[in-house]
């Protein structure tokens, strides 16, 4: 997958890239980011990116121009084939089933606004979608364009050393995801729950099952509305809930 991203500050991302697991995906070959300086395409001596806003107000909003000429100098005949993402927080909230869409792609643009906003007509030249990564504002596009980045990247193949990792984690099935544990068997009196170490893998696979259904119910209740649960799953939660105890201290230990 090839993923180009437009930005102000391409310095920004190269100590992440060159990290873990984003450095051993380009080393294999199965991502390359490329990193645009939209400053390269502004149209005056200053190299100005940015403006007063029309109409009054706070803040600088990013020029049109150079972001336009940068997409579609970059992409060229490509762009109506390659999504096109303005990281913005009116965009749509990135979760893991959006990961799972742009990862079928074998390329993406990511344009990543700056100061108080991108000029309307970057939206409506370029941009085919918007994204956000939640609900609050950050400085700028160039985090929410790592985060997906990332998220992407661990879900192409190869990319993880353990192919059944992707499945596992939180919000890959609809469910948060179930406790880890590791060595030591017991710490400052905690021990590893004994079904861990049973060897028993039906039993191990059931237990784990169990516990994301719980952490679910406990921490995000809502996400139980849309997961994929089996008739098991519905059981379970229907005998937990009916005992569920109603003193804090009595509850279980997720």
């Amino acid at each position: 997958m090839q993923i180009d991203v437009f930005t102000l500050l391409p310095e920004v991302f190269l100590p992440y890239l060159e990290t873990s697991i984003l450095q051993r995906a380009r080393q294999r070959g199965l991502i390359e980011v490329r990193l645009h300086n939209i400053r390269n395409w502004a149209q005056d001596k200053h190299r100005t990116t940015d403006d007063v806003p029309y109409g009054g107000g706070g803040g600088m909003v990013m020029k049109p121009e150079p972001i336009v000429l940068a997409v579609e100098s970059v992409l060229g005949p490509a762009r109506g084939q390659v999504p096109v993402i303005l990281l913005s927080p009116q965009g749509r909230v990135f979760n893991q089933a959006m990961a799972g869409e742009l990862a079928a792609y074998p390329r993406l643009a990511l344009i990543c606004g700056r100061y108080e906003g991108v000029d309307e007509r970057v939206r409506l030249l370029v941009a085919t979608d918007e994204i956000s990564i939640g609900d609050y504002v950050l400085t700028g596009g160039e985090l929410p364009a790592l985060v997906i980045i990332d998220t992407v990247t661990r879900l192409l193949p190869g990319a993880l050393g353990d192919p059944d990792a992707v499945e596992d984690d939180s919000h890959a099935a609809g469910l948060l995801e179930y406790p880890h544990y590791t060595r030591p068997p017991e710490f400052r009196g905690l021990r590893v729950p004994e079904v861990l170490l049973s060897g028993d893998h039906a039993r191990i696979a059931r237990w784990r099952r169990e516990q994301a259904l719980l952490r679910t119910l406990e921490r995000r209740p809502d996400l139980l509305e849309k997961a994929p649960l089996n008739e098991q799953d519905r059981k379970f939660l229907e005998r937990y809930q009916a005992q569920r105890p109603s003193a804090e201290s009595d509850r279980p230990r997720l």
